[in-house]
Order: structure tokens, then sequence, then C-alpha cells
């Protein structure tokens, strides 16, 4: 079975109506997703409908943004009243195809659609393992028409669960919401960093998968003085602060919180790094490139697809500190290297990675999905 990204093509037709269902209540890399591919939508002339739990974070969004919404509880995959609730919401809101965008919408939206008699795609953002099971049988060979992966990586998990099909759009970045307000050196100011420190920046979750201790081993290991900038919020940030203390790191390791001036960091710091233990592609590193920053990443998941090993940055295996120490070493010693890295990130994102391209592949994989559908 053949990977290719699904770029889509040229056409014009008559606007859609696109219900997206998104089931958390939180708001994480995905659900930034959903928002951009939306908003997209929207200035192509598309209409959209939200439909998110009450009270969730998707819900505020889409009002703060004047997108249509639908409150919908949605308590847990065996919530069946809830198959029911988007069954009707759906048949209400009269649209042309349903778009789920988590595991749980995928499964509760999936049979609301199905029962609705609506087509539905699928979008799979995890590098997880797809079990070969009855349920996976059901949902990708009957509720949904198509499933889209957002690396290759993704993609190759999905064909080992015995899905047909699949169909990969990368995740993407908007380059124009990239633009800082701020010069790196003024929020160097503002943070208490010199000029000439170097300084390594991680925007993640504070969960196990992201990797951050062992990011924070590695500068232990580092023997260059540096500053870590640790963006981000999570289940892990107390265990991390202790570790970093441990490692003698306490005023060398700032833990920043959950921050919206991430293009102002980038914008301050050296160095990206992401220490993913497994990572569906990494949006991440792809808005360190959009901003020119050189990436250390780790060589998992579709984020070894996505950073370019020596042309955008340098790749490591997962939870080896002693070689993401020297990855951070060797870019510390050589500015010249880090230039290069960075200045060809911009061009990377333009390679499937576009915001515009992203929204320009799924509208024609929504015409495509209908026309089959009749």
């Amino acid at each position: 079975m053949a990977y290719g990204i699904f770029m889509g093509s040229k056409m014009s037709a008559a606007p859609l109506s696109i219900a997206h269902i998104d089931a958390e209540r939180g708001f994480s890399g995905g659900e930034v997703q959903v928002f951009l591919l939306m908003e997209g939508l929207r200035a192509r002339g598309h209409r959209n409908v939200l439909f998110a739990p009450p009270g969730s974070r998707s819900q505020a969004e889409a009002e703060r943004r004047g997108l249509e919404m639908h409150a919908v509880p949605m308590r847990g995959d065996l919530d069946l009243a809830a198959v029911l609730r988007l069954k009707r919401e759906l048949e209400r809101a009269h649209v042309d195809l349903v778009h789920l965008h988590t595991g749980r919408a995928t499964w509760l939206g999936g049979l609301a659609a199905c029962w609705a008699g609506l087509a539905a795609i699928t979008t799979r953002r995890q590098d997880r393992v797809v079990r070969r099971s009855a349920r996976t049988r059901l949902v990708y060979g009957r509720l949904v028409r198509r499933a889209v992966a957002i690396s290759p990586a993704v993609a190759r998990r999905l064909a080992e669960g015995g899905v047909e099909g699949v169909v990969t759009i990368p995740s993407s970045v908007d380059a124009r919401q990239l633009a800082p307000c701020k010069t790196g050196a003024e929020v160097r100011r503002e943070l208490g960093l010199a000029p000439t420190d170097f300084v390594v920046l991680t925007l993640c979750a504070l969960v196990a998968r992201k990797g951050v201790d062992v990011l924070l081993a590695a500068c232990a290991r580092l023997e260059r003085p540096c500053v870590l900038l640790i963006a981000g919020e999570g289940e892990m940030r107390v265990a991390l602060e202790r570790q970093a203390h441990e490692l003698g790191l306490s005023t060398r390791a700032r833990f920043l919180g959950a921050r919206a001036d991430k293009a102002e960091l980038l914008a301050a710091c050296d160095v990206f790094a992401l220490a993913s233990r497994a990572e569906g592609l990494g949006v991440a590193a792809l808005e360190a490139m959009a901003c020119a920053r050189p990436v250390v990443a780790s060589a998992v998941g579709g984020l070894s697809e996505a950073v370019v090993a020596e042309r955008t940055g340098l790749l490591v295996a997962p939870d080896d500190v002693v070689a993401l120490a020297a990855a951070l070493r060797r870019l510390h010693d050589d500015p010249g290297l880090r230039a290069r890295l960075g200045a060809a990130g911009p061009a990377r994102l333009q390679e499937g990675f576009a915001a515009e391209q992203m929204v320009g592949a799924y509208e024609a994989l929504y015409r495509q999905v209908l026309a089959e559908a009749g």
C-alpha cells in the first residue's frame, strides 16, 4: 500500500455544509487543527457546524470565533444516548458530510452519521497501534468512508490494523499566525535572559509521552551553559520540577506554564527541542521550522518524517539522553549549523504542511467522498 500524501485537486463547486464532531472537553494540538481547518473552510465559503460537549474549551472557542456550535454531551464510549442526540442534531443541522476528529467522536459520531444516512470521514492523529478487531472493522469498514492519517507513520499504523484506503493529509501551520509581536531580544529581556545565553525551548503538554524528563536529563549532561524554557502544563509538572532541582537545573530550567505567546518564545530561542516518546506528527516542530528555528527531535512517528535530518534539524532515538545531549552540544558549538538548519525551515513548511494545503486537500476529499456516496 502506498502512503503518498493526498494533496487534492483544484475544483470549483457549490459551498458545502460540514459537521465537525470533537468529543474532548480539553483543548490540545488536535483541537488547534480542527479550528485551523474550519477557519480555512469558512474563508473558502463553506459552512461549518461544530458538535462538542457543553462547557468544553471547543465550545468557548467556537463562540469566540463566531462559528456555528451545537453542544452535545458525549460522556464516554458507552454513552449510547449520545448517539441518538448526535443523530437528531445532525438531521436538524442539514449538513452534507460529517468529519470526525477524535477517537470517541469517531465511535459515537460514526454511529450517529450512519444512522442519519450521512457520509462520514475520520482523522486519526495519534501514532498508536490499531488493533485488528470487530470494532475496528465496523468503524473503518462501515461507519466511515475514509480514514485520514496526519502522517505516513500514522497511515502505517492504520494499515497494520487492517484499515484500507487510508488517505494522508498532514497537520499544518499557518505561518501568518506565528508573526511575533515582539523581537526575540525584547522577549529575552522580559525573561531575564542575556543576549549571549544559549536558549533551548520546548512547547508541549507536560505528560510522559512528550519526554520532557529526557530533555531535562540531556541538558544536565550538556557540559555547556544553557537555559531551558519549558512552556506548557500537565500532570507531570510537579515531578518535572522536582527532577530539575535534583539535576541542579533549578536556575537553568524555567517552567513557564501554558503560554499563548509561542511566536515570541520561538523568536527568543536558539534551538527548539521535542523529545517525544510517541508523536503522530509534532505540530510544535512545524511551528518552530516556520519560525526558522533549528529543531532537535526524537525519531518517532510522524515527527521523524516532518523534521528532515541535517536539513531542518537533528534527529535522535527516543529516550536516548546521551544522543540528545550530543545533538544540543553540537548546535551550541556551531552557530553556522544552527543558522543553516533554521533557514531551511520555512521552505519545508511549503512541502505539504501549510494551512492552505491542508484545507484544500480536505475540501477535495469531501467532494470526492460525496461524489462516491451519490
